[in-house]
């Protein structure tokens, strides 16, 4: 079973565990692109088949926040790339992303955003 990595945070001394993801938001001409995946797979490489799938520092990696800030600002975006079970599943739940349209490499879940 995988482990979950986040921040725990205590509201009314409940802890709560936050899950975080890498964000990185750039603009290219008239659009905003969104980088963001899970925080434990910044530098892994994927594997299925021939398909060689890196999520690479160079464009994941910015500021690390919730995977719920991570959201808002797809809701922001004209193009988002996306990797990880956490923000992709919470993608799908916030109606951002549709369940079909996920690729899944080596077990984890990829998708994109465009919006014209």
């Amino acid at each position: 079973m995988r482990s979950l990595r986040g921040k725990i945070i205590t509201i009314n001394s409940v802890e709560f565990l936050t899950l975080e993801a890498y964000t990185n938001l750039r603009k290219c001409g008239e659009y905003v692109l969104l980088a963001v995946c899970d925080e434990e797979l910044l530098g892994k490489t994927l594997r299925h088949g021939k398909l060689v799938f890196k999520v690479k520092e160079e464009f994941y990696k910015g500021p690390k926040m919730p995977v719920a800030d991570a959201i808002e600002l797809m809701k922001e975006s004209s193009i988002v790339n996306m990797v990880g079970a956490n923000i992709v599943s919470k993608a799908i739940k916030e109606g951002l992303v549709h369940p079909e349209a996920v690729l899944e490499i080596s077990g984890v879940p990829h998708a994109q955003i465009v919006k014209m």
